[in-house]
């Protein structure tokens, strides 16, 4: 019999006080327009009307709850799976399930990292070729503008050709490195790549120091790039990763194809919109927020946000960077590349690899009812009849559970978001004075509430982490191998509305409500993925609009969370009426590619 996992920083498992789920009436305003920046302006120049504003925001109820002073504060959710005695340390490995190609026949078909794989390796396409195709399609610039460029910030031509070549080559002499030699990616504008700069969604400035091409390539980054996958560019996202819609005024809003009506969420919007659009199967984002499950959920696609360091130490207590992908295995093939150890980073390198589940576990869903039922009927609806399929279907017995204070732990997150946030520009301008200047109106406004958290709030939002981290460790005690399930959303997609794209909007109400249920993950620092399981008729706009539906586990639970994703496409692709979506718009790389000549 295996001995369980150890752990470094496993919180004491105690069950947390039961506390009522009350739904609170948000009455953050909507501002957009001349609203938006006048308020900018006033919060921006005056401590008071900022602090007011927080107070509003429901960001300093923490500090009041009683009994917070028996816990300890949990500034940062750090808890590593250890590696047990004996066992050496290894990368984690692409096994021959993952490689397998869905059905040529299957309804909304996506092409995968597999596919591509496949036609390098028979000579019908090479990955120059494919390159070659993509890049008019996505690059900035051109006459009139390519049709999916709002998914991408910046292209590199000459970097993307010359990885293309190498690729191309080492198929040619049948040594390409594995499933992802030669696969297009694509990588959110927040990370490091070898020659990109890293816009973080703001106006180029080339006198700004911020904007100077990387000399090194991040560490998740390079084991893409050292498996063969060709980054061809950086995906536009949210200005600073400070909200979830997407909208971004400078750069343009990504388009989520499925609904071109509808934000893609955020912040890794391109993402969203390059998978939607079909360009890439496979896409890096980060997570603070729900920064990478939104867009996969709003967009129709697979998206991972893993343990807290599990794939690179960042300075932050809730951001993570991980996959978003098109297929279940190609998030798992991108999950299991980028979590390779780092042997100079003591913190990520010393985590055990996560263990597939055996067939034979016994599989549990937790629901907090309560909490489960704030989604809208049609979201609901699609979300209960892919949880019967888990239960009748495929054997997962469901628990119900509770959580205590997860509204009041909600508007800690997002203060503590908004903190880190403002702390994270503020330590990158030239100017730390001016630290506002170059923000467009709605992170101004942010931002500088985010300011008015003070060290006590910390404290007491520590505190309350701890309660809940707790807590969380009772039910995965009391339930081994228990998953959280919620809708990814409570809603299914966020529809524009005139008078957003000029300068942004704010829309805290719509905001809090849309990260009702990913928060957690983030102020815990657990595992969490989505997947789709369905869509919904819109009330605006043509297409579809896809639900997805959320598992949580317990700290380095990866693995386990890849194969409920991998059951979920199961369903979607096979008992939802139609199977998956795939807009009118998805473009169709291997054809287009085709058709290219390899001697332009």
């Amino acid at each position: 019999m295996e001995s369980p996992p150890r752990f470094s920083g496993y919180p004491l498992p105690r069950e947390g006080p039961k506390t009522p789920y009350t739904p609170i009436q948000d009455k953050n305003p909507t501002l957009k327009g001349w609203s938006l920046i006048i308020a900018a302006k006033l919060v921006t120049n005056s401590s008071f009307l900022a602090k007011a504003t927080w107070e509003n925001a429901k960001l300093g109820g923490v500090k009041n709850i009683p009994g917070l002073n028996e816990y300890n504060w949990c500034l940062v959710p750090i808890v590593t799976p250890l590696i047990p005695e004996g066992v050496i340390q290894s990368k984690p490995e692409i096994t021959p399930e993952l490689t397998e190609r869905l059905p040529e026949d299957l309804a909304g078909r996506f092409y995968s990292a597999a596919d591509y794989h496949e036609l390098f390796k028979s000579g019908k396409l090479t990955p120059l070729i494919v390159a070659k195709a993509l890049l008019p399609l996505i690059s900035r610039g051109q006459k009139p503008p390519a049709k999916y460029e709002s998914a991408w910030a910046v292209t590199r031509e000459d970097l993307v050709l010359a990885a293309a070549k190498k690729s191309t080559e080492r198929y040619a002499t049948g040594r390409y490195l594995g499933v992802l030699d030669g696969v297009p990616v694509g990588v959110k504008d927040d990370m490091d790549v070898e020659g990109y700069v890293s816009h973080f969604g703001l106006p180029f400035d080339a006198s700004d120091p911020c904007f100077k091409p990387a000399t090194r390539t991040i560490w998740p980054i390079a084991q893409l790039e050292a498996a063969g996958a060709i980054v061809i560019g950086k995906l536009a996202m949210h200005e600073l990763g400070s909200d979830i819609s997407g909208c971004n005024p400078h750069w343009g809003t990504p388009i989520n194809w499925n609904n071109p009506s509808h934000y893609p969420g955020g912040s890794s919007s391109g993402g969203g919109s390059a998978l939607s659009a079909g360009l890439v199967p496979i896409a890096i984002g980060t997570d603070a927020g729900g920064s990478i499950r939104i867009p996969s959920s709003f967009c129709g696609a697979y998206g991972l946000k893993p343990t807290l360091h599990r794939t690179f130490t960042m300075k932050s207590s809730i951001c993570v960077i991980g996959p978003m992908a098109a297929t279940a295995n190609d998030l798992a093939i991108a999950y299991r590349t980028i979590a390779a150890p780092d042997p100079s980073d003591p913190i990520q390198g010393s985590f055990a690899l996560s263990i597939p589940p055996s067939p034979t576990e016994k599989k549990t869903i937790g629901i907090y009812r309560d909490w489960f039922d704030q989604a809208t009927p049609e979201v609901l609806e699609v979300t209960r009849k892919a949880i019967l399929y888990f239960t009748n279907k495929l054997g997962y017995e469901v628990v119900d559970i509770t959580i205590p204070y997860v509204q009041e732990a909600q508007y800690a997150h997002s203060a503590w978001a908004l903190t880190e946030g403002a702390d994270h520009h503020r330590s990158r301008v030239a100017d730390p004075s001016r630290w506002h200047s170059n923000l467009n109106y709605c992170n101004q406004l942010l931002l500088s509430i985010g300011a008015c958290t003070s060290g006590l709030d910390i404290i007491k939002y520590g505190q309350l982490r701890a309660l809940i981290m707790e807590h969380l460790a009772f039910l995965f005690k009391k339930y081994p191998g228990l998953l959280i399930i919620t809708p990814t959303n409570p809603d299914a997609g966020w529809p524009i509305q005139p008078g957003e794209q000029a300068y942004g909007f704010s829309d805290g109400n719509m905001t809090i409500r849309n990260m009702m249920y990913i928060w957690l993950a983030n102020s815990t620092g657990c595992p969490a993925v989505t997947a789709p399981v369905g869509y919904t008729d819109p009330t605006q706009g043509e297409g579809k609009l896809p639900v997805g539906l959320m598992a949580m586990g317990e700290w380095g639970a990866e693995e386990q969370l890849l194969a409920w994703a991998k059951d979920a496409e199961g369903y979607l692709n096979g008992v939802w009426e139609g199977g998956r979506y795939r807009s009118k718009d998805w473009a169709d790389v291997v054809r287009i590619a085709k058709n290219v000549d390899d001697e332009a």
